[in-house]
């Protein structure tokens, strides 16, 4: 039992170290070594795609364009994660609450790849949970403002809006006309809406509607312009593995992720990250010995977990590394403007999505003049095996299909989708 526990740390502090140098097991199997044997580096594009699709266990007869609501986890991740589980399986109550350096290892690779200190990440379940601990830690006044926009994410909104039934505040909506590609437009936007009141800005950093890219950075400094108490909350689940940028240099207070997405990690991971100096006032979702404190920790208490899951985050960030922020970015947006570019000039087809860099990556939206947004999905399913999903924001102003190719998706894949997309244009 001690080796195996010590496998499962050093092996997870092997993934964390620069230079991939495993570690001697004397103890450890074949098997277990090769859990965490050195991904391949590629100097050739086409190669490192080509390993990229082997890597996932995708559906061979379906093309899934939906990956902004979950991705897959590359094969190498499952492994580590079945392992873990089959390991934590033996004595799961012996696993669960002795594995604290290890999940300290995963916390600091994370923080590593945001560009922040250990000490202001925790590792949670998702973008909901992370939010949803900061909307709820802050204490509020009746009449203060909340900034945040009609586009933002469904349960975020909900979730303002019971803390306006419950405390009193009050929502000052923003509607963006997207796509906006203006960064002028955005910035004034929010600073327009600022009061003495203001306690809170809201900020989506990749839409998920049709995958706006807002200025996170230049927002966020216009907001401390006016008034450095006022809070900045970021909503990062569309942007963290899936643009380059660090949380840090986005001057942002709070900033709450899904690491199943963009990072392909293991189903039902987050992360929150709190600025070291807010750590202190902000309460815990969840019940702590210290609710005050100013550990970062205290937000990553909520009982029995899925242990197993978080320690495989660690594979995960591997195999990003693996290829690298700058060529995924590159790839993701190529995909995007692949099949945008087959489509755009089509009679009674309407892009919702930006073509310029700064404003769009991966994430694509468009809709047809001819035809119900519900019966194209379903369409596109039956009679061209494409999966995409139906987005709408608030004031059901703006709607459409959102289509997400993820890095292993193949170019012949989105063939399939712009010859659905030109067919059911001309029904």
């Amino acid at each position: 039992m001690t080796n195996r526990r010590n496998f499962l740390k050093k092996g997870c502090l092997a993934a964390a170290s620069t230079a991939f140098t495993f570690p001697h097991f004397s103890h450890a199997t074949e098997k277990e070594l090769n859990l965490w044997k050195k991904l391949p580096r590629f100097n050739n594009d086409d190669f490192l795609w080509d390993w990229v699709r082997n890597e996932y266990s995708v559906s061979s007869t379906i093309a899934n364009l939906n990956n902004g609501s979950v991705s897959p986890q590359p094969k190498v991740v499952q492994e580590v994660l079945e392992h873990y589980t089959r390991e934590f399986n033996t004595i799961p109550s012996m696993y669960m609450w002795s594995e604290g350096d290890t999940s300290n290892a995963v916390r600091v690779q994370l923080a590593a790849l945001a560009g922040c200190s250990p000490e202001e990440i925790a590792v949670n379940r998702n973008t909901t949970e992370a939010l949803n601990t900061v909307i709820w830690g802050m204490n509020y006044n009746k009449g203060d403002e909340i900034i945040l926009t009609e586009q933002d994410y469904t349960s975020v909104m909900n979730t303002w809006q019971e803390a306006e039934a419950r405390y009193g505040v009050v929502l000052k909506w923003l509607s963006l006309d997207l796509p906006v590609e203006d960064d002028e437009e955005i910035v004034n936007a929010y600073t327009q809406a600022v009061t003495d009141r203001t306690k809170v800005v809201m900020i989506t950093h990749v839409n998920n509607i049709n995958g706006n890219i807002l200025p996170v950075k230049k927002i966020t400094a216009a907001i401390k312009d006016i008034n450095p108490a006022i809070k900045v909350l970021v909503d990062g689940a569309h942007s963290f593995a899936h643009i380059d940028f660090k949380i840090s240099e986005l001057g942002c207070d709070f900033y709450g992720t899904s690491l199943h997405k963009w990072l392909c990690a293991p189903f039902g991971t987050g992360m929150l990250y709190v600025k070291k100096s807010e750590i202190q006032g902000l309460w815990p979702l969840f019940t702590h010995v210290d609710p005050q404190s100013d550990n970062i920790n205290k937000f990553a208490t909520f009982g029995t977990r899925n242990l197993p899951a978080e320690l495989s985050i660690a594979r995960a960030i591997d195999f990003h590394k693996a290829i690298g922020i700058e060529r995924k970015e590159a790839r993701l947006r190529y995909l995007k403007d692949y099949w945008i570019s087959k489509v755009h000039d089509i009679p009674n087809v309407e892009i919702k999505t930006s073509m310029k860099p700064e404003f769009a990556c991966a994430l694509g939206s468009f809709s047809l003049k001819n035809m119900p947004d519900g019966e194209v999905v379903q369409k596109l399913l039956k009679n061209y095996q494409v999966h995409v999903t139906q987005k709408g924001d608030k004031t059901g102003k703006f709607h459409g299909m959102r289509v997400t190719p993820h890095i292993y998706t193949k170019t012949e894949e989105l063939d399939r989708l712009v010859k659905g997309i030109q067919e059911l244009s001309r029904a």
